[in-house]
């Protein structure tokens, strides 16, 4: 069993640090660009319930780099796999870095954040689980494709 744990572990080391050079790729060719996009929406999904803990960090740096060069950016996330219930009211006191930092982009940095309401129904989770901060949207798919259709650059993760 411990050396199943190890391997486990290995393989999602190696797919959190893959993605992490993507996401800079993404992030240094939009930073090239003269003029700032409409926006940027970072999509998670996953079948990993753990991996905004992880992925949520990077996102936030990204978010402070494309900031930094376009002040104005509009900036959303859009988490709609199993990662999404990360963020439940009552997951707040098994990660509580996560909920914060999810609530200082929402609160202190003007990103928004939504998840998958249909996904959420699917797995017996209300909105009402999720804290006031996270908007629940009616299908994260669809919310994905009305940033598309207003210009954002999608960067999907991982």
């Amino acid at each position: 069993m411990r050396y199943i744990n190890l391997f486990l572990h290995l393989i999602f080391v190696i797919i959190a640090t893959a993605t992490a050079p993507v996401l800079a790729d993404e992030i240094d060719d939009i930073l090239a660009g003269e003029t700032a996009p409409p926006g940027t929406v970072f999509e998670i999904v996953s079948g990993d319930h753990d991996l905004l803990r992880d992925v949520l960090p990077a996102v936030r740096n990204s978010i402070q780099r494309l900031r930094k060069r376009f002040p104005g950016l509009d900036i959303a996330i859009v988490t709609h796999g199993e990662e999404q219930f990360a963020l439940t009211t009552n997951n707040r006191k098994n990660d509580p870095k996560l909920h914060s930092i999810a609530e200082t982009l929402v609160e202190d940095e003007q990103v928004s954040l939504h998840v998958c309401g249909t996904y959420a129904a699917w797995n017996g989770i209300s909105p009402e689980e999720f804290p006031e901060f996270v908007d629940v949207a009616a299908a994260g798919p669809a919310q994905i494709n009305d940033y598309r259709a207003l210009g954002y650059i999608v960067i999907t993760l991982p």
